[in-house]
């Protein structure tokens, strides 16, 4: 987007990107690539770094990509915020709901439904629908330009759960309940300090990094500093995280997945349902709520996404390495990855449906790349991080329009860190009239 005037009549946002932003599903497909070749050209080179860990069970390579990934994120969370979203108890329990008990129900109905003759890769499916996602989510949460305070609030949740609801959801859906249904039992017996330790490093680090990188930064240069300067040299590296994450994910299981096509193919097939599913379901819940789009947005993707490396290790731990229910776990990544990012642009254009009033944190938002050029939240009385009320676009387009199509564009330069132009906005909220005086404008950088 440049400094052009806006209009309602202009083509849709995602075909406003840019180039190289629309690309991003291809620079993913070929990071999957990449990675699928080594593991299957080179099977000395992945088995080098399979060998590498930092604990058992948990791969050096992964961690280095993960943290990549998660920590410029994490340095964008402005933690004092984080009081007025544990307060949102519609999201708070809704999420407990969808990740704790809708959402390994759905993966164990899909599995039996779908693999009835493959026990091995039905319980591996079923372990993968009991991990709930703590590190991707956090970027499909930001490309979507979701509520990254929300996200951060959830996934710190949902990894206390997985501490203590793993195993216990392991024994209920392998052994309880298929007992009940006279259906074939599996053990799962994983100590829950195996678990722990897996989040503490997955989770605790990139988190702890964040918190005091702000803290530091903010107090030894102020905020100002800290979100234009500071940020927009770091986001580009959640990126390049994202990317280096994939190809190593896919280098380390490429020749098991090449090797097994029709076997890929089966097991993709509940795991698509099951995206579907909890995605879609988890919208139209938050859309039902009444949620704003940035924590719907949110909301969607934490329920939908999976934590693939615990299932892999656990997988791996109990069954084996060449066990079916490790392909399963191995194959989650596959689909999960192409299929959230699709989502990503689902989500920026359901975007548009919701009402100017909803458009909160749009500033917020973009500070993904570190961009914040307005700090409204004071402006509508401390409730939004950014106030975008019913007024219009300079050139006519109404607000919604002209935020949604400019946010849409941050699809990858949300993680690169790199600014669009100022989008004004007239017509300020009532509370910011009184600040900037009538007739004047606010400026978006987006």
């Amino acid at each position: 987007m440049t400094g052009d005037r806006v209009t309602p009549t202009e083509a849709s946002p995602v075909t406003r990107l840019r180039v190289l932003d629309r690309l991003l599903p291809v620079w993913i497909l070929i990071a999957m690539g990449i990675g699928l070749g080594i593991g299957r050209g080179w099977p000395a080179f992945a088995r080098g770094l399979n060998s590498l860990h930092i604990a058992a069970g948990t791969s050096l390579p992964v961690f280095v990509g993960l943290l990549a990934m998660m920590y410029p994120v994490l340095a964008k969370v402005r933690y004092a915020r984080l009081g007025t979203i544990v307060r949102d108890r519609r999201m708070l329990i809704s999420s407990i709901a969808l990740n704790w008990v809708v959402g390994p129900a759905v993966m164990f109905a899909l599995a039996w439904l779908m693999l009835p003759d493959l026990p091995a890769y039905r319980t591996g499916i079923i372990v993968v629908g009991l991990a709930r996602c703590i590190a991707m989510v956090l970027i499909w949460n930001d490309l979507s330009c979701g509520d990254r305070e929300a996200a951060a609030v959830l996934v710190a949740l949902n990894s206390l759960f997985q501490i203590v609801m793993f195993s216990l959801l392991g024994y209920f859906y392998l052994e309880l309940l298929p007992g009940w249904l006279g259906l074939s039992t599996v053990g799962l017996h994983i100590p829950a300090g195996r678990i722990a330790e897996t989040v503490a490093i997955f989770l605790g680090v990139p988190l702890v990094a964040g918190f005091v990188t702000r803290l530091v930064g903010e107090n030894r240069r102020g905020r100002e500093w800290y979100e234009e300067s500071f940020l927009r040299k770091l986001g580009p590296i959640a990126l390049y995280g994202l990317l280096y994450t994939i190809v190593i994910l896919f280098a380390l299981q490429g020749h098991t997945i090449t090797g097994h096509p029709g076997d890929v193919a089966r097991i993709a097939a509940p795991l698509l349902a099951y995206f579907a599913v909890m995605w879609f379901g988890s919208f139209a819940l938050g859309k039902a709520l009444r949620l704003p789009y940035e924590r719907t947005a949110t909301l969607a993707f934490t329920a939908a996404g999976n934590n693939f490396e615990l299932a892999i290790a656990v997988a791996i731990g109990v069954f084996g390495v060449t066990s079916g229910e490790a392909l399963a776990g191995v194959v989650g990544p596959l689909i999960e990855v192409p299929v959230l990012v699709s989502l990503v642009y689902v989500a920026l254009r359901l975007r548009r449906h919701y009402p100017p009033g909803d458009l909160s944190a749009v500033g917020d938002l973009s500070a993904v790349g570190g961009r914040n050029g307005v700090s409204s939240r004071n402006a509508v009385g401390g409730r939004n991080p950014m106030a975008v009320r019913r007024g219009t676009v300079a050139g006519g387009a109404t607000a919604s329009e002209g935020v949604g199509s400019a946010v849409s564009g941050s699809v990858a330069s949300a993680v690169s860190g790199k600014s669009r132009a100022p989008l004004a906005v007239a017509g300020p909220a009532a509370g910011e009239e009184a600040a900037m005086g009538p007739g004047k404008q606010s400026e978006l950088p987006l």
